[in-house]
């Protein structure tokens, strides 16, 4: 196997676990949005997975990638379980920056 086609099949690999990955990320936010406020909030839940948010663990295809990792070898508790360790102080922390508003 050539090490272009090694390349392109490990991009491909990583855009798949990524796809899974944020669908895993968006279920979570929902989910914990809901649970904090309440209620349906489209722009915190915009700000909670935007790349630039994502930004902050890393490049956000492989923060993604790894999240659909976590769903592929433990299911959605496991993503859960990352997302929350890596991501739930930070989203504490703007929970908090938008109640003192």
């Amino acid at each position: 196997m050539s090490v272009t086609r090694s390349r392109a099949e490990a991009i491909l690999r990583e855009r798949e676990e990524a796809w899974l990955g944020d669908a895993a990320l968006a279920l979570v936010v929902r989910e914990w949005i809901l649970a904090r406020r309440g209620r349906l909030e489209a722009a915190l839940f915009a700000e909670l997975t935007s790349n630039h948010f994502l930004s902050r663990f890393g490049a956000p295809t492989a923060v993604e990638a790894e999240i659909g990792r976590a769903y592929r070898e433990g299911g959605l508790e496991a993503a859960r379980a990352l997302i929350d360790e890596r991501m739930g102080p930070h989203f504490a922390r703007i929970l908090h920056r938008q109640d003192g508003r």
